[in-house]
């Protein structure tokens, strides 16, 4: 899933700290803006991943004008996509059986299919 979130960014004493108001919790800090940014993407894919997967409710986002923010801080939406946060941190393998006509089982092996990798290349078409 993707998401877009407003976040605040703050610079204090030569690092950057950032906070997502919409999900509690959500803060991290970078060495520069541009770092800070990154962390931010992290944090919140992070965030998304585990409410997702705990099945907890993801809130919808506040609108830029209504974020209250003080004096010096800054303001930026920040996109999370969180399938693609998953390909990069979960990489674990899971072996699955599956059930194929002998015929094309044989074609398969003559060939040297990669069947898993098919099977991978076809799902995440399908996302």
């Amino acid at each position: 899933m993707r998401y877009t979130y407003t976040a605040v960014f703050t610079e204090k004493d030569g690092k950057f700290y950032a906070r997502v108001p919409d999900l509690a919790g959500c803060i991290t800090t970078g060495k520069t803006l541009s770092d800070a940014i990154e962390q931010t993407v992290d944090a919140m894919s992070a965030w998304l991943c585990v409410a997702e997967d705990e099945g907890m409710p993801i809130p919808a986002p506040t609108p830029q004008a209504k974020i209250s923010y003080n004096s010096g801080e800054e303001l930026s939406l920040i996109n999370a996509d969180t399938l693609k946060y998953r390909a990069l941190t979960d990489t674990r393998s899971v072996r699955k059986n599956v059930s194929l006509p002998a015929w094309l089982s044989k074609i398969a092996d003559k060939r040297h299919f990669n069947c898993s990798q098919i099977l991978q290349d076809a799902l995440m078409a399908l996302i």
